[in-house]
């Protein structure tokens, strides 16, 4: 696909006005307004110069367990997502392919709630404490978008919870429950007047697992009040706390023991109970002034976060770190008349530390500790200066500027200085810049080209040396991408909605995992290339069905790179633990009087295990069932729904953990998988008043 990705898009640009000339001179019903957050500079859909979707996060939920933040994201193209199920390593999310090659959580991405980050300086991202159950709506910018939010190569993920203003109903109380000790209760509590508002809920999780050393058990609290000061000026306050006492991993299977059973952990992951615990609170406020002709919006965080991980293999696998994580982000957005153009501008400043105070030690094979292997503290620093104009070209044409600068500093401090000083800095000067052109063809239809790059740094965990001096590896630097991207969205008719995105994106230094001697390490491997497509349909169908489909083609490759680990040019391969094709599809009725069914189909194709593509992971296909009904009793309503995963029990692997024991010369016994469960059920109710 890649000779004549661009002969493609420059084909599609050329044809649509002729769509657009195609449209009957009646047809003039305008696009719904939808508007987008997370590119900071607050736009109508329409105008975006990029590929985004919005997620009504509360109606796509409605039946769901929210176990995980797949279960909104599913639909959304250009996402891939793995590790539903073992809750100890968290979700992980790839966007275009970045992030794919993270041993676990989210990597490669920015994470934001209600405007405060969840991804650390670094670059890393935690999503445990996410509140899924409270969720308003998620935005999801797809592509580099460095120049958002600096450190970032593959896109956003922008997500908004509850206010008090949201609620049908000021309490509501739920519980759920399913196989593989499925149980939830949750407490949500709200309101608003005039000048203020609040919310507050609490939610209690508790999950075994299919597999073994699977357990999870999990607290959230989330607190959320505004007050107005004046006409121009508010205040909110957010707090979260979370509290996970256990959450187990079963650790990864060879394919000979995945063909064996299942369900089972792996030998250490049971003999050393592999698993983490948690607890992290986190205070964050946000003041809004719109008396100083346009709006200034300033947000301070600090988040605190206790952590103790014994890994699934001996040695040195016990892992602990008390992190203290704050910030600033300051904005201001308005408009300006320049050279008979109108302007909407935003300019700004980010700064946010990191402090790790890290432990590390080593345990044998009976679950003894046996000695300190590291004491150290890790400190991150990020900062960045941005600015970003949209300006009305013509009554049709839009065109979006933007530039950001950053500095990212990270600092290793040795305490332990018996295998000599492990102490080290790196300091990385980013500039990131994005131009895009959208051009409003008709009043139903807009398309866009755009032209980005971005930047991202290694993290604490991939610049750990293997060379065995000490320090940062000295060899390892940043990935930059360049993406260029055409793409169009509309209504064909009254029932049909489309967005599609067409790219190409070239990324040098990338980089890539390997193991050695039973420890993960990254190097950067030299260029790789990403082109694709990715595509959404929603069709109303009647007033009761919903038809929504999502597919994203993806030919992913290393343009130039030799593995040093496997000893072999692998350019021209694919790069591993990405499908070429990935579709969703759901069919959703909805009738007047409460009650809805969803079926929804989740196909992904097969992937390789590691660089060499030498091992194929099968491709599969998960369909789902859910449906429930509300009833509403005058200032109360009660609700009840049921829902199948898995539905024809399919056997597939939920995470694979790339090049590991690539090096191994029975295809057996190489990378780590992780099964998922069976078919299983749940159901749940609700009473609110």
């Amino acid at each position: 696909m890649h000779r004549h990705l661009l002969a493609w898009l420059g084909g599609a640009a050329l044809a649509l006005p002729g769509v657009a000339a195609a449209l009957t001179p009646d047809d003039t019903h305008e696009l719904d307004a939808v508007t987008v957050t997370g590119t900071r500079l607050e736009r109508d859909l329409a105008d975006l110069p990029g590929a985004a979707t919005v997620v009504d996060a509360a109606r796509v939920q409605a039946g769901q367990p929210r176990l995980q933040l797949d279960e909104s994201l599913s639909r959304v193209p250009g996402l891939y997502l793995q590790n539903r199920y073992n809750f100890a390593q968290g979700l992980r999310l790839s966007s275009r392919g970045f992030g794919a090659r993270a041993p676990f959580g989210v990597r490669g991405l920015r994470l934001n709630v209600d405007g405060f980050p969840e991804t650390l300086p670094d670059g890393q991202s935690q999503v445990d404490a996410i509140d899924l159950d409270g969720l308003e709506s998620i935005t999801v910018l797809r592509g580099p978008s460095s120049v958002l939010y600096g450190n970032a190569t593959g896109g956003v993920v922008d997500m908004t919870t509850r206010t008090g203003r949201d609620l049908r109903y000021d309490q509501r109380v739920s519980v759920a429950g399913g196989e593989n000790g499925y149980r939830k209760a949750r407490l949500e509590l709200g309101g608003a007047d005039r000048d203020g508002h609040h919310y507050l809920s609490l939610t209690g999780l508790r999950h075994d697992g299919q597999r073994q050393q699977s357990d999870m058990e999990k607290y959230l609290l989330n607190a959320r009040v505004g007050r107005a000061l004046s006409e121009d000026r508010d205040l909110e306050l957010f707090f979260t706390a979370l509290d996970t006492p256990v959450a187990e991993d079963p650790g990864g299977l060879t394919r000979a023991q995945v063909d064996d059973d299942r369900d089972q952990a792996a030998r250490f992951s049971n003999l050393l109970d592999a698993g983490q615990e948690v607890t992290q609170q986190r205070l964050g406020v946000l003041y809004r002034d719109r008396g100083l002709g346009g709006e200034l919006r300033l947000r301070g965080f600090v988040t605190q976060r206790d952590f103790r991980q014994q890994l699934p293999f001996p040695g040195s696998s016990l892992i602990d770190y008390q992190r203290l994580f704050y910030g600033l982000r300051l904005e201001y957005t308005n408009q300006a008349r320049l050279f008979g153009l109108d302007h909407r501008f935003i300019v700004g400043v980010d700064a946010d530390r990191q402090r790790d105070d890290r432990g590390r030690r080593s345990v044998n094979v009976a679950g003894q500790v046996t000695g300190e292997t590291a004491d150290e503290d890790q400190t991150a620093t990020a900062s960045g200066l941005f600015v970003q104009t949209d300006t009305d070209l013509t009554d049709t044409l839009v065109l979006a500027l933007g530039a950001r600068a950053d500095r990212v500093r990270l600092d290793i401090d040795d305490h332990r200085l018996v295998d000599g000083d492990q102490s080290g800095d790196q300091t990385f000067n980013e500039g990131s810049y994005s131009a895009g052109l959208t051009w409003h063809l008709h009043p139903r239809h807009s398309v866009y080209a755009t032209v980005s790059n971005a930047f991202e740094t290694p993290t604490f965990t991939e610049l750990a040396n293997p060379s065995g001096a000490g320090g940062f590896n000295p060899d390892l630097d940043p990935q930059k991408a360049v993406n260029r991207e055409i793409g169009g969205r509309g209504r064909l008719g009254r029932r049909l909605f489309y967005d599609l995105a067409l790219f190409s994106v070239r990324v040098r230094d990338e980089i890539t995992p390997y193991e050695l001697n039973g420890r993960t390490f990254y190097d950067n491997a030299a260029r790789t290339r990403r082109d694709g497509l990715e595509l959404m349909l929603e069709h109303q169908t009647t007033e009761r069905l919903t038809l929504t489909l999502a597919y994203t083609y993806s030919d992913f490759e290393f343009e130039d790179f030799f593995d040093e680990q496997q000893s072999q040019d692998v350019s021209g391969n694919r790069l591993p633990g990405l499908p070429r094709h990935h579709l969703f599809a759901e069919a959703a009725w909805r009738w007047s009087n409460g009650a809805f069914l969803v079926v929804d189909g989740d196909y992904a194709g097969q992937v390789y295990a590691e660089n060499s593509n030498e091992t194929e992971v099968d491709d599969y296909l998960v369909a789902g069932l859910r449906g429930g009904r509300e009833w509403r009793l005058g200032g109360r309503a009660l609700t009840l729904y049921a829902g199948i995963k898995n539905l024809f029990d399919e056997d597939y692997i939920a995470n694979l953990r790339i090049n590991a024991n690539s090096d191994r010369p029975d295809p057996a016994d190489r990378g780590y998988y992780e099964p998922a469960p069976g078919r299983h059920w749940y159901a749940g109710a609700s009473y609110a008043w």
